[in-house]
């Protein structure tokens, strides 16, 4: 096939072959007839996760399919369909999902596949929405699981790929609402510190934005809901930074027009909870990302071990992203039966420097159990992650039932999963 990369640029497909089936019938036999088959999303991991020695399957052709179901207060949804689109169509119908990720380019099954996350005290990632899902076995038959009825359902939403190819996903759903966005300039660290989870809990959805370096964190993002008992007043200043008197990018001196709109501004949960607007490119430049989860007790300690590491982090460093994620019981989640924060690293595009330095991150960061971004770059084998993952080994026997002939397998699978 012709040379085709993840949206970074930093890796380049080794399949023989993408298909985009239009229907699910043609899914099906795409997957039927591979020896070696994996379900390829909107290409924003960093990683080789999504990748074959055989062929990839993107849907990106199918339909969105978008149906609401307001008395069972769910949605279904193609899996290849992007949130963007999604939230879109949703708020135009009056609901809304709990959580968005920074970017509302990716798609829906891929996005639950690697339990990519917004941030909030209270809110999971976005595969704890999943009520049920459809999908493609490695034989090509149809399977349909759901929360209520499948007894392995939370080792199977989060599955990187290697159960079979998601074509349908069912999602909670709840009413719309509105959320306003305030940023804060240059938070004294010390304060930030001092008073971490009242920081945390100031909002709905709170990101801190920092290089690492310095006694400041460089911006507060606040998302707070605007309907009742969730009012969050402007202020002056919050927690000793100043209010942002003009629309802020994460990125100093960058332009903060495909940002989504803030100065206390309320709008639209669709056009509030990510950082970038759909409708614009979501990138400064080429980039790469890591990120590591870990137990919210740890937060203070790990976030004092990367400021000591800013002498090596930053100077290859765009941005440095702080949020947390709420506990769930998804057995591959990095948040599985633990709330935590997420250190999440926004890399120039230096992959061979970027690689060398991750084994120190790993190393300093391991005594708080981080569990890595499975769709970012990270240094960590299988050997290294089973003990941060108590179901694995049931995860791995879930695997072996469904794909048998190891038809989803790849590189990335057998290095950080499987072990092989």
């Amino acid at each position: 096939m012709t040379e085709v990369r993840n949206w970074a640029g930093n890796h380049r497909y080794g399949a023989t072959a993408i298909r985009r089936p239009a229907t699910l019938d043609q899914v099906r036999e795409v997957v039927a007839s591979a020896a070696h088959v994996h379900a390829l999303g909107s290409r924003h991991s960093f990683n080789d996760g999504a990748d074959s020695a055989g062929v990839l399957v993107s849907l990106e052709n199918l339909a969105p399919d978008i149906v609401v179901d307001s008395r069972a207060a769910t949605v279904s949804v193609s899996g290849g369909t992007t949130y963007g689109v999604l939230a879109e169509a949703l708020n135009r119908q009056g609901f809304a999902l709990h959580n968005l990720a920074s970017l509302p380019h990716i798609s829906v099954a891929g996005a639950i596949a690697t339990a990519t996350h917004g941030s909030g005290n209270r809110n999971g990632n976005l595969a704890t929405a999943v009520r049920a899902l459809q999908l493609v076995t490695s034989c090509g038959d149809l399977l349909t699981v759901s929360r209520a009825d499948t007894p392995d359902f939370a080792g199977m939403v989060v599955g990187l790929g290697a159960l079979g190819v998601v074509t349908r996903v069912t999602l909670d759903i709840q009413p719309a609402f509105e959320v306003r966005q305030d940023v804060f300039d240059n938070l004294p660290w010390a304060r930030v510190l001092e008073r971490f989870d009242e920081v945390s809990a100031s909002a709905y959805s709170v990101s801190l934005f920092t290089d690492w370096r310095g006694d400041t964190v460089g911006q507060a993002w606040l998302k707070s809901r605007t309907d009742a008992g969730a009012r969050f007043e402007g202020r002056p200043e919050f927690f000793g930074g100043t209010a942002a008197t003009s629309d802020r990018h994460p990125l100093p001196g960058v332009s903060a027009e495909n940002c989504t709109k803030q100065l206390g501004v309320p709008g639209p949960w669709s056009d509030r909870l990510a950082h970038f607007r759909m409708g614009f490119t979501p990138s400064s430049g080429d980039e790469l990302q890591s990120e590591y989860l870990l137990p919210g007790e740890h937060a203070v300690a790990a976030i004092e071990v990367m400021r000591d590491l800013a002498g090596q982090i930053s100077p290859l460093l765009q941005v440095s992203e702080i949020r947390t994620v709420a506990a769930d019981d998804l057995w591959l989640s990095p948040n599985y039966r633990r709330a935590g924060i997420g250190l999440h690293l926004t890399w120039k595009p230096e992959a061979e420097a970027v690689e060398n330095l991750l084994p120190l991150i790993e190393a300093r960061l391991a005594p708080f159990a981080a569990r890595p971004h499975w769709g970012k770059l990270f240094h960590a084998d299988a050997a290294t992650l089973a003990p941060l993952y108590e179901k694995l080994p049931d995860f791995r026997a879930l695997a072996a039932r469904l794909d048998p002939e190891r038809k989803f397998r790849n590189d990335f699978l057998d290095r950080t999963v499987f072990g092989v």
